[in-house]
Order: C-alpha cells, then structure tokens, then sequence
C-alpha cells in the first residue's frame, strides 16, 4: 500500500526497461509491481483515451467509457469527475481488461450531478483511442 501510486522517478519496470531504474537494481529484495486485471487469464490493454467535450461551457459530473466485446462483456472506466469543460481534452490510460481485438463497440457515458440543470446538455466532440500506448500486458 505505499508503492502505489508510483514515486515521482516511476514505477520500478521488470523487463526490457529495467535498466531505467539504475539505484532501484541496487536494492535486495525489491518489489516489482505489474497491473493485471481482476479474472483469469489476468491479461490488460493500455489503451490511451482522448475525450473532447461539446456541450455546454461547464458543469459538474463525470465522464465514463464502456467497452463492450463480442461475447457480451461489459467493462466501464472513469476518464474524468468534476467540473468538466467544452474546451478541454482529457487525456487517460486505462488497462483494460477486454481485448481490442474482441471490442465490439466502445459507448460514451455522462453523469450529472444534481446541481445540474436539466436542460444541459455533454457530449464528445471527439473521442479517440490509441491500443498498445506504451505497450500492452
């Protein structure tokens, strides 16, 4: 529970870029963490998200993303919750546990908070999804 989130240097990686981590090799017994998903076989996909807002000027809520695959599974992932504003680009890596390959469609999901007038309206003027960003596990 202290390793995570990750040190201003970075994560210690395993593997091919573990030489970026040169004081963290010279440690004995040192911990190396990797995220994997909740079921068997473990297997996720950093898929990096670009979500650009249409709508109203700004309002309080969140912004999800719903992966959907071939067999019918579901997965939902938080991109941003707060204020949200139509002139902004939120950006976020996700590990997801569906494989792009099985993706069937991907659904944009919005939340208001109570506060919000009914008549607002949010939507993505742009979304994009980039699969393998910094490799996949």
């Amino acid at each position: 529970g202290d390793c995570f989130p990750c040190p201003q240097e970075g994560c210690p990686m395993m593997g091919h870029y573990a030489d970026r981590f040169p004081d963290k090799l010279k440690m004995i017994n040192q911990k190396y963490f990797l995220n994997t998903a909740a079921d068997p076989p473990f297997t996720t996909w950093r898929q990096k998200v670009f979500i650009k807002l249409s709508g109203v000027k700004k309002m309080r809520g969140d912004i999800n993303l719903i992966f959907h695959d071939k067999e019918g599974n579901t997965k939902e992932y938080e991109i941003a919750s707060g204020v949200l504003s139509q002139d902004q680009v939120y950006t976020k890596y996700l590990d997801v546990d569906i494989n792009p390959k099985n993706t069937k469609k991907i659904e944009f999901l919005w939340n208001k908070t109570i506060f919000t007038l009914l008549w607002a309206r949010l939507g993505a003027e742009t979304a994009n999804i980039i699969h393998g960003e910094d490799g996949h596990r």
